[in-house]
């Protein structure tokens, strides 16, 4: 009864950090299955699995409802929408394939809400979006427990699973959001550096003439 009542308060979380992204809801999934790791029972690790891609998944239609609802205004009043312009390449994406996208999403650290935002503001229909966040959930559910399952087989104490499973998210996490964030800074230089480029040589252009 007691583990139940942990499962349910892992659902809780999760659904409560996918409607206010503050909560670290991966470090929680990877703890959890950390220490159901030291139970020596392969079904919890399952239930942590379908309750972390349950709360994952109720929490994200949640807020696809909410911006479905309230369009940008609401979005920007709950500060979920802080970069228009990465929203607008999101959209983009999002037109050319659909599925594809809403699977990565919940798997790069800060790729779910741009990309749920981008989908209620198109107007993705109920369906295309319920069907096609199910395995994005479970996916991102099952991830995060393989990292929590890894962490607690090292090491021989739950509570040091737990923790290594914790800071091996964050380095993971900081370490792909500063390579994405070099990625968009490059993308975003080179067409400023082309356009100079281009700008500069017609302006030489009448003088050789």
């Amino acid at each position: 009864m007691a583990y139940l009542g942990a499962l349910f308060w892992l659902f809780g979380v999760v659904a409560f950090g996918a409607i206010i992204p503050i909560v670290p809801t991966g470090a929680a999934v990877s703890g959890a299955a950390a220490l159901a790791f030291h139970e020596h029972h392969p079904v919890t690790i399952v239930l942590v699995i379908a309750f972390g891609a349950a709360g994952a998944y109720c929490g994200d239609l949640v807020m696809y409802g909410m911006c479905r609802l309230g369009g940008e205004q609401l979005a920007r009043r709950l500060r979920w929408l802080r970069d228009e312009e990465h929203l607008a390449a999101v959209k983009v994406r999002l037109e050319k394939s659909q599925v594809p996208v809403l699977l990565v999403s919940r798997l790069i650290p800060g790729g779910r809400v741009p990309v749920l935002l981008a989908a209620a503001f198109v107007g993705l229909s109920w369906r295309t979006f319920i069907i096609a966040n199910l395995p994005a959930c479970a996916l991102w559910a099952t991830v995060y427990a393989g990292i929590g399952v890894a962490g607690g087989s090292i090491f021989p104490r739950p509570w040091e699973g737990v923790v290594a499973a914790v800071i091996l998210i964050l380095l993971v996490n900081q370490t792909v959001s500063w390579i994405t964030k070099r990625r968009e800074a490059r993308a975003a230089a080179s067409p400023a550096g082309a356009s100079h480029s281009d700008a500069s040589h017609s302006d030489a252009s009448p003088s050789e003439a």
